[in-house]
């Protein structure tokens, strides 16, 4: 397990400590290696945990003692189950392929090893996150990829928007983690531990019906934290200017890492969360509403980046929604399945901004698809896995999803059709992003001259690329299953120990299952065949619905004015009240204050100093008053 954790860091201290003396290429091969050691380490523990007997799967060491007053004691531990082992291959195994991406993607940037030590940072910090055996061991990697977004978003810093979208993505996950450690606060006063193990062990056995209740509180906190980290209302508002880095950060922030935590943290409490309906309520309520709300922006966003970047906000919902409603392995099973297409499509869309020379506006592509035969083919794979096409990747996780919003206990179906929208919503712009780009009339400008991008970039593609079709097939649904031979849910069958069953739950008929199965796919089908042919055989069309509804159309492409609105009501008030505290407190009290003091002192002295003449009739004369002024109080006395 150490060479798992620390090979990143080595990599990272390599190319850290001599990123002025390392080529593009040697910083990247080091990285590369480091992670590609990490994936191999990972593999082979996992092999380790899956001889154990079911029950027993776990591989538990503590290093050291980190921390112990009184009663909280805290070790650095470390924790290999049939949770943290998805995570742990899905970052290394991901993070590989990205980092391999890079080398061609940065060979040409002077600050290519800095950038290798950064991504290798990141994979530690993450690690550490995923590997931690308590709440305090999470939060430190869970700070460290914060730190490591804000470096890699900002990477390009001297770019003033850069810079910015960087500290925006700093500062809106310190609200987020200002909440993670209140929810820390309140589970250790409850319980009086933040190991994972112990809190899971420790959650009731009644579900708690008050909203000012420990368990209700602790974990409200936790997920307010999630909402930072992993992009939900109100704090989603970050990861959109995150495509301010370089591509291949993008796809590993959206994809494999850091937008994943908070699902993560929640699916590893889930004893806990499960034990306070409210906060589950929250929670669903909140993953539906942003995978619609960030469903509907990305239909309006001409940035290739963008509308991948909204697309990754809706699909976080998706697992937000699935944690909600109770299906913890539903949430997972798409974290892993969204890691492989989404990292896909944005190394895609690293291919097509390579090949373009920069260019991100999909408005000036069009007909790529024969200049870029693999990254088209590659990208189309990953098209078919998002917008849940059976039997891609998308399409299991998905529909289980919408599945367990319609059934549990704890869903609806009212959350049923929120998904369902989203889905619709999500093959539509999904549909556009592939016709505006590859399909259709080249809008290409005649000064650019597309290309394939090289091996180093293309390898990766394909890799994702067969993930992205095959990566559902251990998550096959009982009802699909069963008509294929009796084919078993590999996927719930290695989760069942680790998650707890919602109460009440029944197992919802095959009917029902395959009309909502129908239903989903042929709403997307839809929305796709209606993209194709608004953008591809009709591209006037969509330009004329939006000029009939332009207001409407307006406020979707501003985004809802969300970030004119946090301006406008915490920003810059907050911004004003600074400046006046600044000028009337600092400057005009207490520096006003401070020279006062410091004139005072002066003077004083100014009036001593003037005694000190070097006059020896002076000095006679006061020593002759002294001593007059001294007899007269005696005599007086």
């Amino acid at each position: 397990m150490a060479l798992l954790i620390l090979s990143p860091f080595v990599g990272f201290l390599i190319n850290g400590l001599r990123y002025k003396k390392h080529s593009a290429n040697l910083a990247g091969v080091i990285a590369t290696t480091a992670i590609a050691i990490s994936f191999i380490s990972a593999v082979l523990l996992v092999v380790d945990v899956v001889a154990m007997p079911a029950e027993a799967r776990k591989i538990a060491v503590t290093f050291f003692e980190w921390m112990a007053v009184d009663k909280f004691k805290i070790n650095a531990g470390f924790v290999v189950d049939q949770i943290s082992s998805i995570m742990i291959l899905v970052i290394t195994g991901v993070g590989t392929l990205i980092h391999l991406f890079s080398i061609g993607y940065m060979h040409h940037d002077k600050g290519a090893a800095k950038y290798f030590a950064y991504l290798n940072l990141f994979i530690f910090n993450m690690l550490l996150l995923v590997l931690g055996d308590s709440l305090l061991v999470m939060f430190v990697g869970w700070e460290g990829v914060g730190l490591c977004s804000y470096l890699l978003i900002g990477f390009w810093f001297t770019d003033k928007e850069k810079a910015a979208a960087g500290m925006k993505a700093f500062i809106t996950n310190r609200v987020g983690d200002a909440a993670f450690l209140l929810g820390m606060f309140v589970l250790f006063i409850s319980f009086g531990t933040l190991n994972f193990s112990e809190l899971n062990a420790l959650a009731p056995t009644v579900a708690e019906a008050s909203w000012l209740g420990a368990v209700t509180l602790g974990t409200m906190f936790l997920f307010i934290g999630a909402t930072g980290k992993s992009a939900q209302i109100p704090l989603y508002v970050w990861l959109p200017d995150a495509m301010a880095g370089p591509t291949p950060v993008s796809a590993l922030i959206h994809a494999a890492t850091m937008v994943t935590a908070g699902v993560y943290m929640i699916v590893r409490l889930n004893p806990l969360f499960i034990m306070a309906p409210n906060t589950m309520m929250v929670i669903a309520i909140i993953g539906a509403a942003t995978a619609v709300l960030a469903a509907t922006i990305g239909m309006t966003q001409w940035d290739i980046k963008k509308v991948l970047a909204y697309s990754t906000v809706s699909q976080l919902g998706y697992m937000f929604l699935a944690c909600g409603v109770g299906a913890f392995g539903a949430a997972m099973f798409h974290l892993m399945t969204h890691a492989f297409f989404k990292a896909l499509m944005f190394l895609g869309s690293g291919s097509v901004i390579h090949a373009m020379h920069e260019e991100q506006d999909i408005r000036k592509m069009g007909g790529l698809k024969k200049y870029l035969p693999i990254t088209h083919v590659t990208f189309l794979l990953g098209w078919l896995a998002i917008i849940g096409v059976p039997p891609f990747a998308g399409f299991f996780s998905k529909d289980e999803i919408l599945a367990y919003a319609f059934n549990s206990p704890l869903g609806s179906p009212v959350l049923w059709v929120c998904g369902a929208l989203g889905a619709t919503l999500t093959a539509f712009y999904m549909t556009r992003l592939m016709a505006l780009t590859f399909w259709g009339k080249s809008r290409v400008p005649s000064h650019v001259h597309p290309h394939e991008s090289p091996a180093l970039m293309t390898i990766p593609l394909i890799v994702l690329a067969v993930l992205s079709v095959i990566g559902g097939w251990i998550g096959i649904p009982h009802v699909i299953g069963e008509h294929l031979g009796h084919i078993p849910n590999v996927w719930e069958h290695w989760l069942h120990p680790v998650i707890s069953p919602i109460p009440g739950w029944q197992a919802i008929d095959a009917t029902t299952e395959w009309t909502l199965i129908g239903v989903s796919v042929g709403l997307a089908a839809i929305s796709a065949v209606v993209a194709y042919q608004f953008y591809v055989k009709s591209p006037e069309t969509p330009k004329k619905i939006a000029e009939s509804i332009k207001p409407v159309y307006n406020l979707v492409y501003n985004k809802y004015f969300v970030d004119e609105a946090y301006f406008g009501a915490i920003i810059n008030p907050l911004v004003n009240l600074s400046r006046s505290t600044w000028y009337y407190v600092d400057v005009n009290f207490i520096d006003k204050m401070t020279y006062w003091a410091g004139d005072l002192m002066r003077g004083m002295g100014s009036m001593v100093r003037s005694t000190q003449t070097g006059n020896m009739q002076q000095y006679a004369m006061y020593i002759g008053i002294g001593v007059v002024v001294a007899l007269s109080f005696v005599i007086m006395r």
